[in-house]
């Protein structure tokens, strides 16, 4: 289930994001299971992550963002041009936010 984050919750999570580097780039082939799978197992693993999305426009950027964030269950926590940062917790909840 996708998590709803508020602007505190985001603004912790840009911070952390900020030194961290892409781990999954998509292409203009768009998304494929594969990268789901990826990007799902990448999530597990360190709750936050950065993906580059090389789309031709605004819209066809925001629209792969969101579809990756529904397939994985995962929230937007930034978008910067191609760059956009995701959140899912993880069942050892790795990122404590703080209150």
């Amino acid at each position: 289930m996708k998590k709803q984050l508020d602007s505190g919750q985001k603004k912790h999570l840009r911070g952390l994001a900020h030194s961290l580097k892409p781990v999954v780039a998509i292409g203009n082939a768009g998304m494929h299971e594969n990268l789901i799978r990826e990007i799902d197992l990448t999530l597990k693993h360190h709750e936050l992550i950065k993906i580059k999305v090389n789309a031709s426009d605004h819209d066809a950027r925001d629209k792969l963002i969101e579809n990756v964030c529904e397939s994985t269950g995962a929230s937007l926590a930034q978008r910067i041009g191609h760059i956009a940062v995701i959140y899912r917790q993880s069942k050892d909840k790795k990122i404590i936010f703080p209150k």
